[in-house]
């Protein structure tokens, strides 16, 4: 499944790098492409978009 998400609060790699630890830790087969200046997060992974959504709230950027 592939999600496509806005993930206001994203400013920097750091966050970024986050943003794609915490769903790789969720589903380490997960493909994350997180692009600051958009602010989208794109998730390719076998989860579910709740599962995802929740993983990258846990990290400190809740999803819009």
């Amino acid at each position: 499944m592939t999600l496509q998400l806005k993930v206001p609060s994203m400013a920097c790699s750091a966050c970024a790098a986050t943003i794609t630890k915490a769903v790789t830790a969720i589903d380490p087969g997960a493909v994350v492409d997180a692009d600051t200046k958009t602010k989208i997060v794109k998730v390719e992974t076998q989860q579910g978009e709740t599962a995802v959504r929740e993983a990258i709230a846990s990290a400190g950027y809740p999803v819009a």
